[in-house]
């Protein structure tokens, strides 16, 4: 058998076009390894994304960046690691993870820290990267916890979000899909200044700005009390997944448990044909405190823990 020549390149622009088809037909991949979403944010992290090819056929993309002598996969994105299509079997990544730690090695860097992607998002079964990170001595450095209910399997609504759901459609409040950030983001800053002392990730212009390159991938829901907004949600739609991004509700709408009525009508009804309806994290400092609260909240609702694990390896 002809072995064939395995090879890393960094992305470069010029590559974007063929870096974006793959993303497309890939098994693991999401629209934020799109070029046009990692770069929204290039200003605050130094690409380093890597391709890898056999002779000419590009096989597997990185997402990643570096900071000082750390590659990080990538640093400004929810998960990352090694994308791969259909054709990817186990003997092959550990030869892509070999090639890799050695061209890292040459290139000074000292340790990887590597976000695993989250099997619900898995097109395929994607987790060749998981037996190779085990086989290279990586650790499991942070484990986030989030709440996901399996559409094809629901769990029933808890008795206490029924009751609280028929008490929003009494009172008339309105579902809409919006493209009104500047008053969600308003509303979403005023809750997380309060309760955490901190702003929301994205600003109200770069996420209007990444609603407007993917209009069928990130999209607001809100409930509305005739004109007034009560609350919202942010979802980042993937193939088999509707995450939410971000999630937010005025004074009045905690009042009248609005939010409650706005899951309910995405759950059961705009996305009754997806896999999965992920509510997102409810870990704090580096998954070591699980927000009982809000993992309670989402568990009402029938959603039950999947993993989002970061590891890290040192390259000697």
């Amino acid at each position: 058998m002809i072995m064939k020549e395995l090879r890393v390149e960094r992305y470069t622009l010029s590559k974007k076009s063929l870096w974006d088809r793959f993303i497309g037909s890939s098994k693991n991949g999401t629209f934020l390894f799109y070029r046009d979403y990692m770069e929204y944010h290039s200003d605050r992290f130094l690409d380093h994304s890597l391709m890898f090819f056999e002779d000419t056929k590009l096989i597997a993309v990185m997402p990643a960046n570096k900071d000082d002598n750390v590659l990080v996969s990538h640093g400004g994105l929810t998960y990352g690691g090694i994308i791969t299509d259909e054709k990817m079997r186990v003997g092959l990544m550990l030869s892509i993870f070999d090639t890799l730690l050695e061209t890292l090695r040459q290139e000074g860097i000292k340790h990887v820290v590597y976000k695993a992607v989250p099997h619900i998002y898995h097109i395929l079964p994607a987790e060749e990267d998981l037996y190779a990170l085990f086989i290279h001595d990586a650790k499991l450095k942070r484990r986030d916890v989030s709440a996901t209910i399996d559409m094809r399997e629901k769990l029933e609504l808890n008795r206490g979000k029924k009751a609280s759901v028929n008490r929003c459609k009494t009172l008339g409040l309105e579902v809409r899909r919006s493209n009104d950030f500047t008053t969600f983001m308003s509303i979403l800053e005023k809750v997380l200044i309060q309760k955490y002392n901190v702003h929301p990730t994205h600003t109200t212009e770069e996420l209007t700005l990444l609603a407007h390159r993917f209009p069928e991938n990130i999209k607001l829901f809100e409930i509305h009390l005739k004109e007034e907004m009560l609350a919202g949600v942010v979802i980042y739609e993937s193939a088999n997944v509707a995450h939410m991004q971000y999630s937010a509700s005025s004074e009045e709408g905690k009042a009248l448990d609005a939010a409650d009525l706005l899951f309910d009508v995405l759950i059961n009804e705009y996305y009754v044909g997806k896999k999965y309806f992920d509510f997102g994290i409810s870990t704090e400092r580096e998954g070591r405190y699980l927000n009982q609260d809000l993992m309670t909240f989402k568990e009402h609702f029938g959603a039950r823990a999947v993993a989002y694990d970061f590891y890290e390896m040192n390259i000697p």
